[in-house]
């Protein structure tokens, strides 16, 4: 353990409470709220760290016990107090340094979820549907708000293409290694012989992005209005409130229909748009900086497959961390923890190594 590290986090957080107590820092509130902020991101780490050494005077205390001859009354006692100290140490070592890990500073993010049908025509579309109906389930469970901004719907009830905006907490940090191809091998409705077809979706997860992480120059748009279609109820095709943005320099092209308003399909569009830029913007800055993208969970490749959905055996297989679940229904209802969290804990795990290395 890095203790230098730690030492200097234990200084400042002591300063911070200096500093919060100070009459003048109370009496501007900004500067307060900031600080406070501040304490309280270096509290739980300092309060983890204060407890490890706590164990580890207990274990030269018990040591001290056990290398005195006079107090061999006491050894077995101190045997258990070493034994117990030195297991904390380890478990403190570890949080400790999970904590250490720098974060995404996307985590805490709302999301744009985009899904698209690929290879597997009609099947792939329905599919489509499938997975916007899990991931809609999955939030409802996390008591997060979803809208649907946008969707190519099919004659079957399919899509082509569909997004929607996710609104809760940590979004994305939970959501974010959903990106790339998922994979369908079932036998579709439209199948007469009953032969399983393989299709494939695509899933993109974006942050939602301020302004201040990425500008757009107006100049370089051009907005189209035209008429809603499909699905919306009775509003649909009565006023011109569809809007069509063109990103010029990138030939990006967002729509956004499912608002009531030009003006709100206007800026879910610009939203969507630059939650776009920004990812192809990290995307390029990966490619340059990453080694070996394959050592990475969840890299955002759009063309990586992620996981198989297997109908004839009841199975889902996430294939970045090897993991097989043989509940495909529950998993399809939302029922998706078990694999997040392998994915989650794969992705620190990776982490953890790569700062040990540095």
């Amino acid at each position: 353990m890095r203790t230098d590290k730690l030492d200097a986090m234990e200084m400042k957080y002591q300063s911070l409470e200096v500093q919060l107590s100070d009459p003048a820092v109370i009496a501007n509130q900004e500067k307060w709220r900031a600080l406070s902020k501040e304490h309280a991101d270096l509290g739980e780490v300092v309060m983890l760290y204060r407890e490890y050494k706590a164990a580890d005077e207990a274990c030269r205390e018990a040591l001290s016990v056990l290398n005195d001859k006079e107090q061999e009354e006491l050894h077995e006692l101190a045997k258990e107090d070493l034994k117990d100290n030195e297991k904390r140490k380890e478990e403190l070592d570890h949080e400790i340094h999970r904590m250490l890990i720098p974060k995404d500073p996307n985590d805490g993010k709302n999301v744009i979820l985009e899904i698209r049908a690929g290879t597997g025509g009609e099947e792939a579309a329905l599919f489509a549907a499938d997975l916007l109906k899990m991931y809609m389930k999955f939030a409802e469970k996390k008591g997060w708000k979803v809208e649907l901004t946008d969707a190519n719907e099919t004659d079957l009830g399919g899509f082509r293409e569909v997004t929607c905006m996710i609104y809760g907490k940590n979004a994305y940090s939970i959501l974010k290694f959903e990106s790339g191809t998922h994979r369908v091998q079932r036998i579709p409705a439209t199948e007469s012989q009953g032969r399983v077809h393989t299709s494939a979706v695509t899933v993109a997860v974006l942050p939602e992005v301020e302004d201040v992480d990425i500008d757009i120059n107006r100049d370089d748009l051009r907005i189209d209005v035209y008429r809603s279609s499909g699905a919306g109820g009775q509003h649909i095709n009565k006023t011109s409130s569809a809007i069509r943005i063109t990103h010029l320099p990138s030939g990006m092209v967002v729509t956004c229909q499912n608002e009531r308003s030009q003006r709100q399909n206007k800026e879910k569009a610009l939203q969507i748009l630059k939650a776009r830029l920004y990812d192809q913007a990290a995307r390029e800055n990966r490619d340059k900086t990453a080694a070996d993208r394959k050592d990475q969970v969840g890299s955002g490749d759009r063309s990586e497959r992620i996981r198989t959905y297997n109908f004839p055996q009841g199975r889902v297989t996430d294939h970045r961390v090897n993991v097989s679940m043989y509940q495909l229904e529950e998993f399809l209802n939302g029922n998706m923890d078990d694999i997040l969290k392998a994915l989650i804990e794969a992705d620190l795990a990776r982490r953890m190594k790569e700062g040990d290395s540095q």
